[in-house]
This record gives C-alpha cells, sequence and structure tokens, in this order.
C-alpha cells in the first residue's frame, strides 16, 4: 500500500548502517541507500521529529549464527559503530539490537511509546533481515509501518526484491525517500 499519510508523532528508524555492515556492502545500491536514509535523518531532524539509529551487536546464540562471521570471533573493533554520513547528534536515540529485531530485548517498544510514537518510518540494511524483521515486530505492536523502499538495500537482491514486493505491503505502507521527506514538510 502507498504512504497516505505521516502520523503527527512519527519516527525515523535506520537499521543497521553500521561501519562493519556497511563496509562489506560496497555496490552502488548501499552508497544510495545511505544517501537516503542521511536525508530522512535530516528532515526529521529539521522538523523536530524522533531519529533512532540502530547498530547489531550480536545473534541469538546456538545455530542461528550460521553464516555470521562463522568462528564466533569477537567482532572487529568500530564494527558496531554507526556510520559517520549519518551524522549521530545528541538528540538522537541510540538502539543496540542482538537479534534481527529492533524490537527484541532492545528497549525499542518503551523508547517509543515513551516518545508517544505512532508510526515508524523505516530505513537500512539488510532488507530481508534486520529491515523485515523489525517491521513485522512494529506491526505487530500496533505501530503504523512506512517503509522507505529506496533506502535499504539488501547483498541477496532476490530476497529484498521479495520484502518489497511480497511481505512489506501486509506489514505497511511503502514509499520512496523523496515521499515521506515531502509528507513530512507537509504535515509540519
Amino acid at each position: 500500500m502507498a504512504l497516505t499519510t505521516i502520523d503527527p508523532l512519527s519516527a525515523l528508524v535506520v537499521i543497521d548502517l553500521q561501519k562493519g555492515v556497511v563496509s562489506a556492502h560496497t555496490d552502488d545500491p548501499v552508497t544510495a541507500v545511505v544517501q537516503r536514509a542521511t536525508h530522512l535523518a535530516t528532515a526529521y531532524r529539521r522538523h523536530g521529529l524522533p531519529v533512532v539509529l540502530v547498530n547489531v551487536t550480536g545473534r541469538a546464540p546456538g545455530r542461528t549464527e550460521a553464516g555470521w562471521s562463522g568462528s564466533g570471533a569477537a567482532l572487529p573493533t568500530g564494527w558496531a559503530d554507526l556510520i559517520d554520513e549519518l551524522d549521530v547528534r545528541p538528540t538522537d536515540h541510540l538502539i543496540t539490537k542482538r537479534r534481527r529485531s529492533a524490537f527484541h530485548d532492545a528497549g525499542l517498544d518503551t523508547l517509543l511509546r515513551d516518545l508517544g510514537v505512532t508510526q515508524i518510518v523505516l530505513a537500512g540494511i539488510s532488507t530481508s533481515a534486520g529491515v523485515e524483521s523489525t517491521a513485522r515486530s512494529a506491526s505487530d505492536y500496533g505501530y503504523h509501518v512506512v517503509l522507505a523502499t529506496d533506502a535499504m538495500s539488501d547483498p541477496d537482491a532476490d530476497a529484498h526484491r521479495h520484502s518489497i514486493e511480497r511481505v512489506f505491503p501486509r506489514r505497511g505502507e511503502t514509499a520512496t525517500t523523496a515521499e515521506v521527506i515531502d509528507m513530512v514538510g507537509a504535515t509540519r
């Protein structure tokens, strides 16, 4: 479903735009995602709306660690640091997650409820993992979900396409970065 409105208390939630994740994806889509997520953050800050920046530092223990540095070795220094392009501000809210969803044991729901947020706009990496898991959780928690589809990417193009075309229309509204920014500006 296409974007219909921006709630008076909407928050931008940016998933896993951190040095270790972004540096592993040096292709053009990720460069564009970083630019668009930065534009979204700038617009949200300009209009006094919450910006939530999420990084990931782990995964559920056990067999679910397959495919993630397999060895169980410590992550390199700086791996979880947010990318410089996000220009983190003192007013931003930082959430560290240890699972795919930013809602799982990370305090995101409490933060958003304390702020009075009713809607979240999601952007980030990876579309089929962190972004999709967070969108599913947000929907389950009753938030109005908007997915800035041109401000997200996935290392697997087919998985990205599946999330965009099949999953997201059932979880919320989809829009481009420009559409979100225009609507945020029109409602302020």
